[in-house]
């Protein structure tokens, strides 16, 4: 019996040194602040959310916010840029803490990432030739159109839901994109409000319009970082809430897009039923 009890006080103590010790492991917010370095992904190729200006800095939207947001966390920031395909798994394997390029926040991938909360608000709309529509005028019109999108972006699955054919690209710039468009190599590109808004009036010269009639898809746009990292999380949304409380957040959206993006919009949105994203 003596012999017992022993061994059941060795199972217990050890059993408690295991719990304490993985209470004291660290978490990515603690490995981030030993570095004093966040690590944010992001493609520098998306006008006005991450791109390069004329003295090749790059900036935008979700770049600035990211920036500001390291800055109130007390962090260096460094960007690691990379195509829209690679951001999540990226964030996923831990090759970098956040990534910052106006993702959408959507069911499926909550179920994958944790999402801060988020600082943008918009809708999807298109691309499409401004002589002929591209011969869309409603989105069941996108059946057998040609979009041109990322792989595994949610405006790629709402072309794909409505029929599309989607014409994947890698890290191109928004130029390659509404190029394709204008000389009919693809007929259009489903995206965000404000993306479009900025990209086409960037290239005058081209045959493209952002669709007059066509808005669709309510959105909310957030940084991504990994599945159940609460304390990283709690820091991010701490800064975030600051942000919008000082108008900080008001005043970088009205700089990159003209509006104040952090406000939820008041446009009239088709909402697209049984959408699965």
């Amino acid at each position: 019996m003596e012999k017992l009890k022993k061994i059941l006080a060795a199972f217990l103590l050890s059993s408690v040194l295991v719990l304490s010790a993985c209470s004291e492991e660290e978490t990515i917010y603690d490995e981030i602040k030993d570095k004093g370095v966040l690590t944010v992904a992001t493609s520098g190729t998306l006008i006005a959310a991450s791109y390069y200006d004329d003295a090749d800095q790059l900036t935008g939207f979700d770049v600035e916010v990211a920036r500001e947001v390291a800055n109130r966390l007390d962090l260096d920031v460094a960007f690691e840029i990379m195509s829209v395909d690679g951001m999540l798994p990226a964030v996923e394997t831990g090759r970098v803490d956040l990534a910052a390029n106006d993702f959408s926040v959507t069911e499926n991938r909550k179920e994958a990432f944790t999402f801060s909360e988020p600082y943008k608000y918009s809708y999807s709309t298109m691309v499409v030739r401004e002589s002929d529509y591209s011969g869309i005028y409603a989105l069941e019109d996108l059946e057998g159109k040609i979009n041109g999108g990322g792989a595994t972006t949610i405006s790629s699955e709402i072309a794909r839901h409505f029929g599309a054919e989607v014409e994947t690209y890698g890290n191109a710039s928004n130029e390659a994109y509404l190029r394709d468009v204008s000389i009919g190599r693809t007929d259009v590109v489903v995206n965000d409000y404000y993306l479009i808004k900025f990209g086409v009036a960037a290239f005058p010269d081209f045959d493209i319009m952002m669709h007059p009639d066509l808005k669709f898809h309510p959105t909310e746009q957030a940084l991504v970082m990994k599945k159940d990292e609460t304390e990283l999380e709690a820091a991010v949304n701490e800064a975030l809430e600051a942000m919008r409380d000082d108008g900080t957040l008001s005043e970088i959206a009205i700089e990159f897009y003209g509006e104040d993006a952090s406000e939820p919009t008041e446009a009239e949105v088709e909402i697209i039923e049984g959408l699965d994203i």
